[in-house]
């Protein structure tokens, strides 16, 4: 259990430094290298912590419980999950496609499996399970009305406005830790 919980707590730095990588390299009428410099220590910072999270988060827990939803299911819904939000927002929308939605979804998928896991294992008591489920599906529908707006925004408000994924998303994952710890 310490072990995912470390796991969701490097996913939250994760947000954090991904947040100032996108400040620092996405703020409108500003030219600056987001790869190179410290803009690109930021990026692999965020990326290394995101790695490291997913697979602490991925960590075995003794489960005494049944899985309400088989790990496996979720995971392939996500991909469905993924296909359709692509061609809603593309087709749909018109929006572009970029890779925050893959990251939307991924980031569901993981944190689905979670607390699916975390519940098996009794971590989450009583009606932690479905709490935590609604905190997911808050933040999921939150990023996805933000990503589909994104483009038809005012240059500033859609700079802000793609923070707030980060920041719901983050603001999940402590939820879930204050729950189980």
């Amino acid at each position: 259990m310490n072990r995912i919980m470390i796991g969701q707590i490097l996913m939250v730095l994760c947000c954090m430094v991904y947040l100032v990588w996108w400040y620092r390299g996405f703020r409108p009428r500003t030219n600056v290298n987001r790869i190179g410099g410290i803009n690109g220590i930021l990026l692999l910072v965020t990326a290394g912590l995101g790695i490291a999270g997913i697979v602490m988060s991925l960590m075995p827990v003794p489960v005494t419980a049944e899985m309400k939803v088989d790990p496996i299911v979720i995971a392939v819904g996500g991909i469905a999950a993924y296909i359709i939000l692509l061609l809603i927002t593309r087709f749909c929308f018109r929006r572009v496609v970029t890779t925050e939605l893959l990251l939307i979804v991924g980031w569901a998928v993981l944190e689905a499996v979670v607390i699916t896991r975390l519940d098996a294992a009794g971590l989450l008591g009583g009606s932690g399970f479905i709490f935590m489920c609604i905190v997911l599906l808050v933040a999921v529908v939150i990023s996805m009305v933000l990503y589909v707006a994104y483009y038809r925004m005012e240059e500033m408000k859609a700079f802000y406005a793609a923070m707030v994924p980060l920041v719901t998303e983050a603001a999940a994952m402590i939820i879930l830790i204050a729950l189980v710890i």
